[in-house]
């Protein structure tokens, strides 16, 4: 067992705002005192009372005065810029950056492998990391690069993203080696059954073994052999799923990515990954389950906008300050 670079990162932040609790002393005198609890020597609100109270400034003081814990280490000069480079933690995990925020150009940012760590990391290692993302030639007239993002390391070919295995190291990966992974993906994702004319595939995510069709994505219960599903088991798992979804939506607007759904506690908006109330008739009065059938789009976009301002105006915004900074760049 080794520590993380996120557990050597609270671990300081602990000892330096949390002296005391992070003291074995400490540990070793509440141990003896919940003996004398269990004994009947002493009262245990009592005791709680005299831990809580000096625990509870610290952790205000704390609150008031402490900085947020980067766990920095500065590695050295960057050769071509003469800019900082930099270990830290960042909201993804450890990193490396050149630069700093300070500075007219933003800074350059590169993940960490799963086998580096920010109180190891050489200032060589560190450059080069931001040698990514590496072009390793095309295959079918597309595009094979290798990167690392937010869940690991992948292969990108053309608009289509591979992971790859912990530990690949992608300063040796080549375009053979590439390319297989390539294959092992395709045959991985060609379709397994139809149904309906439609094809079905299958992988596993996040949430376990799943099959796909028609866009839908279908958990696969453990019941089930994942790895030798028949037609019989994919009708089972598509048929189940449509007879759920075909109570869930009272009304859709795919290309909004807005809905009206029924819930557990009764129907709801569904805003991009938002869940919103319904809003009320302009009587006061809630509506109606048929009502909510012909309710029209502008409505539920106003009821959106009650809780989410300016909802629709981001777009227009992003657009107006694009086309400034066009234009002005077209004048320079």
């Amino acid at each position: 067992m080794f520590p993380t670079d996120l557990g050597i990162l609270v671990t300081d932040f602990l000892k330096q705002y949390f002296q005391k609790i992070m003291d074995y002393g400490f540990t070793a005198k509440i141990e003896e005192n919940f003996d004398e609890i269990a004994e009947g020597k002493i009262q245990w609100n009592k005791m709680i009372g005299n831990f809580y109270q000096p625990f509870h400034e610290d952790i205000e003081h704390t609150i008031e005065n402490a900085e947020r814990a980067k766990g920095e280490r500065e590695l050295g000069a960057d050769p071509e810029s003469g800019k900082k480079v930099i270990a830290r933690m960042g909201r993804y995990g450890a990193m490396v950056q050149i630069g700093i925020a300070d500075e007219e150009e933003k800074p350059r940012f590169a993940k960490l492998n799963s086998n580096q760590s920010i109180e190891t990391i050489t200032l060589d290692e560190a450059l080069e990391l931001f040698k990514l993302p590496r072009t390793l030639g095309a295959y079918e007239n597309q595009e094979v690069s290798v990167n690392v993002g937010r869940f690991g390391p992948y292969v990108k070919w053309g608009e289509q993203f591979i992971s790859l295995p912990k530990g690949v190291d992608l300063s040796e990966i080549e375009l053979e080696q590439a390319i297989t992974f390539i294959h092992q993906k395709n045959e991985a994702d060609a379709p397994i059954a139809t149904y309906k004319k439609l094809p079905v595939t299958k992988g596993k995510g996040r949430f376990g073994p799943f099959i796909k069709w028609n866009e839908v994505f279908i958990n696969v219960p453990k019941k089930y052999n994942f790895d030798a599903l028949s037609q019989k088991d994919i009708e089972e798992l598509i048929e189940a799923k449509v007879e759920k979804e075909a109570n869930r939506f009272i009304q859709q607007w795919p290309m909004e990515k807005i809905s009206i759904e029924n819930g557990r506690w009764g129907p709801f908006i569904r805003f991009q990954k938002k869940m919103l109330k319904l809003g009320k008739k302009t009587d006061g009065t809630k509506y109606e389950a048929a009502e909510l059938e012909t309710i029209s789009l502008d409505t539920v976009k106003t009821m959106i906008e009650a809780q989410v301002p300016n909802a629709f105006a981001k777009k227009t915004k992003a657009a107006a300050k694009k086309s400034v900074t066009t234009k002005t760049k077209a004048k320079k």
